[in-house]
């Protein structure tokens, strides 16, 4: 099964449709004001409106009231809810649209017990824990803290970019892997290049684990 791409932190039209010509399955939105890639709706509405059909939006929150989540998804159109911060269960699912459950992953951390929480979740976005930063930190976490029973589909995000993208698909077999600061040329400013090298090695890890597995 093919790794799925996420380009998060998306703040240009540009950077949208270039990461759909590379083929990324998702993009990123980000709408936690303290964030450098925070979008306004109104500009997140023009970048999903210049999206080609089967590419999803997903709209990243960090502790958000209901309102402002409700507000934010009658302006843009979000395939999936991201939730960043300490959201409770029944909160994440009162929204009656798929989301993800972000986990920043320190050694104490107990994923299965994540997991379990948020059963409703679609899958877990697990990312580096960075004391006072909800995400985005641009650093790795060991990804041997990942336990191989973990029951809901991982989507690994962290320091991910397209020098370490491939190594980090051969040891921890994502269902997807997630990357924001790792294909820019600023913040919130992606580069075309950069996604394109990731986007490539994303498929030759994908293409060696085949091998590996006797496919063709």
């Amino acid at each position: 099964m093919r790794t799925r791409v996420k380009i998060c932190g998306i703040t240009r039209v540009e950077d949208a449709v270039a990461a759909a010509r590379e083929g990324a399955d998702a993009i990123g939105l980000v709408f936690y004001a303290n964030s450098p890639r925070y979008v306004e709706p109104q500009q997140a509405a023009r970048i999903v409106s210049a999206l080609p059909p089967f590419v999803s939006t997903v709209g990243l929150f960090v502790d958000a009231t209901a309102e402002q989540i409700r507000s934010v998804s009658q302006l843009v159109r979000l395939d999936f809810l991201q939730f960043h911060g300490d959201e409770s269960p029944a909160f994440c699912d009162g929204f009656g649209r798929p989301y993800l459950k972000a986990v920043r992953v320190r050694p104490e951390t107990n994923l299965l017990q994540y997991a379990s929480l948020y059963t409703g979740a679609s899958a877990l976005l697990l990312d580096a824990f960075q004391e006072g930063v909800p995400g985005g930190t641009g650093h790795t976490f060991d990804w041997n803290l990942i336990p191989a029973t973990l029951d809901k589909p991982v989507i690994l995000a962290g320091g991910l970019n397209p020098e370490n993208v491939g190594e980090a698909i051969r040891q921890v077999r994502p269902y997807a892997v997630d990357v924001s600061g790792g294909v820019e040329q600023g913040k919130g400013i992606k580069d075309a290049a950069r996604i394109a090298a990731f986007m490539r090695g994303v498929a030759a890890a994908a293409n060696q684990t085949g091998t590996q597995h006797g496919q063709v």
